[in-house]
């Protein structure tokens, strides 16, 4: 319960107050002084005691009993529909001729004033492949060529560097072990994931690990013609992810945050060669040196069956 700064009583406080008047060895006026209250403080208290019991002791509600200006039931209930169906309080003002500010009342009053309130969060169902090789995800992440220092170092955004390109960051994560493979490559065409597919196998293979699935999105590149021709060759079974559902591929969408916190946008880089040229030993230091939550803080090279220097030294070839 909620007491303002000024009160002199709550309803413990009320509760003595009550008691000592029921011994009798005390007026109504005495415990009043006493308590540094009013003589009607005490007799209002003590008659809510004595017709509704300990409960009587609390807080009335602030609100009117009677409400004549209060919005219709009927108009709350039909706020309610329309925003269960998404519309804006804008357009629900609009079309039940309301004000505003109505409309907002109402729908903070049930809690339905933000629209995340509408679909509550899907719990996260997590999963991990018990072998390395039993999945692979794949994604892209589209980054800006570097023309000079840009907005995200110097935030300012004036001075932002017009038409000069992109580049595009092939990632291929390991769903048991976290073991990753990236190439930066100037397009996401079937052609060009198709190749990179062929690479990231054959890294993965010099490992010691045979992939047997793939999970993409639903890329242009990852459903084209030549993309599956490789899958078919490779005997590997592609999965896609449902539509506009970025968690289905969560691991690979997690990888590309860390990689482009601590790789892309960890310093000012001059040139996109010089952020290129980067990649490998930071990706080096997330395969084998850097602590990974999700593995109990340990690398991804420690999930291979005997990680060996023989693997260290295969993970740059």
């Amino acid at each position: 319960m909620n007491i303002h700064q000024h009160a002199r009583t709550t309803p413990r406080s009320r509760e003595a107050l009550v008691q000592r008047v029921a011994r009798g060895a005390e007026s109504g006026r005495d415990v009043a002084e006493a308590l540094g209250v009013s003589e009607r403080t005490v007799r209002k208290w003590v008659q809510r005691y004595r017709t509704e019991g300990r409960d009587g002791l609390q807080d009335s509600s602030c609100r009117p009993r009677r409400q004549p200006t209060a919005t219709a039931p009927e108009l709350v209930a039909w706020v309610l529909r329309l925003r269960r169906q998404r519309w804006t309080g804008s357009q629900i003002a609009r079309a039940l001729t309301l004000s505003r500010a109505t409309v907002a009342r109402v729908l903070q009053r049930h809690r339905l004033n933000r629209l995340r309130a509408l679909e509550p969060a899907v719990p996260v169902q997590r999963y991990e492949y018990a072998r390395p090789g039993g999945l692979v995800h794949l994604d892209i992440k589209k980054l800006g060529r570097i023309g000079r220092i840009g907005h995200r170092i110097t935030g300012d955004r004036r001075s932002r560097v017009r038409g000069i390109g992109w580049e595009y960051v092939h990632v291929a994560v390991d769903d048991a072990s976290r073991l990753a493979y990236v190439e930066v490559l100037p397009d996401e065409q079937g052609v060009t994931v198709t190749a990179f597919l062929w690479r990231a196998l054959a890294w993965y293979r010099r490992l010691g690990i045979r992939v047997r699935r793939i999970l993409t999105d639903n890329g242009a590149g990852y459903l084209s013609h030549v993309f599956a021709q490789c899958g078919r060759s490779a005997r590997i079974r592609h999965l896609r992810t449902r539509p506009y559902t970025p968690r289905t591929n969560g691991k690979a969408e997690r990888f590309i945050q860390t990689l482009l916190r601590e790789w892309a946008y960890i310093r000012a880089y001059p040139t996109s060669a010089q952020r290129r040229a980067a990649l490998p030993h930071w990706l080096h230091y997330y395969n084998v040196q850097r602590p990974h939550a999700g593995l109990h803080d340990r690398s991804p090279i420690s999930r291979l069956a005997a990680p060996s220097a023989d693997n260290l030294v295969r993970l740059h070839s």
